[in-house]
């Protein structure tokens, strides 16, 4: 099992921590029906890249 040698310090610490924080998700508008959803996710409506890859039954 590995352990360390030295103590790292709360600086070096948290300069590596600083790449841990929370982004907001990426937002986009749908080419078709305007709708706005997550990047890379599919709408309510079943649309994804200005096409219908699932058939809904048009109630969201």
């Amino acid at each position: 099992m590995a352990v360390q040698q030295n103590r790292k310090s709360r600086s070096k610490r948290d300069k590596r921590r600083t790449h841990d924080k929370m982004r907001t998700a990426a937002i986009s508008v749908d080419q078709t029906t305007g709708e706005t959803h997550r990047r890379h996710h599919v709408t309510r409506d079943g649309f994804y890249r200005g096409r219908q890859i699932i058939e809904t039954d048009g109630e969201a």
